[in-house]
């Protein structure tokens, strides 16, 4: 299986912390492999059309704006 591609997006620098720390937990529970970066350049987010951060973005998918959400809502968006 091909690792995930795994962005957090957005400048706060506590929330996307909180956000890959849930996201790293998620993953970390399923098993599986991720490559995980964060994407803090405002032009980038609006090139990715991400106008409310934190997000997140799952293989290119928006799964998540504007909130940290949990690691169990983030498990089911990763399969």
């Amino acid at each position: 299986m091909q690792a995930l591609k795994v962005e957090v997006v957005g400048s706060d620098v506590r929330k996307c912390e909180q956000l890959q720390r849930n996201a790293r937990e998620a993953i970390a529970s399923l098993g599986l492999q991720a490559e995980i970066t964060q994407i803090t350049d405002p032009q980038e987010f609006i090139r990715r059309g991400v106008l409310a951060t934190p997000a997140l973005i799952v293989n290119g998918r928006i799964v998540c704006r504007g909130q940290v959400i949990k690691s169990a809502q983030i498990q089911p968006l990763l399969q």
